[in-house]
């Protein structure tokens, strides 16, 4: 059960890196769509995509190092993360 929930979030780990790097030409971009965001930004973007891309390995990790819970917990994090920010209402 434990290797089925890693890979089940490594494959919604990836997803959200895949979602995440699909619309940074709005946030990054030169079209008039874009936020045209500055550097702060785009460092806390940078964070989120390896974020994404190295949790399910530290979950893979852990749990072969003994530590399931803390594995399972560590690989979904980034969507328990993302699901969070979805659900916070919008400032305007």
């Amino acid at each position: 059960m434990t290797k089925l929930l890693l890979v089940v979030a490594t494959i919604a780990d990836l997803a959200l890196a895949a979602l995440l790097v699909g619309v940074s030409g709005f946030m990054f971009g030169g079209g008039p769509e874009s936020t045209h965001a500055g550097a702060l930004a785009a460092a806390g973007y940078a964070f989120l995509v390896i974020s994404c891309l190295a949790a399910p390995i530290a979950g893979f990790v852990l749990n072969g190092n003994g530590r399931p819970g803390i594995g399972i917990a560590a690989a979904w994090l980034p969507i328990a993360g993302a699901l969070v920010t979805f659900m916070a209402p919008v400032p305007y």
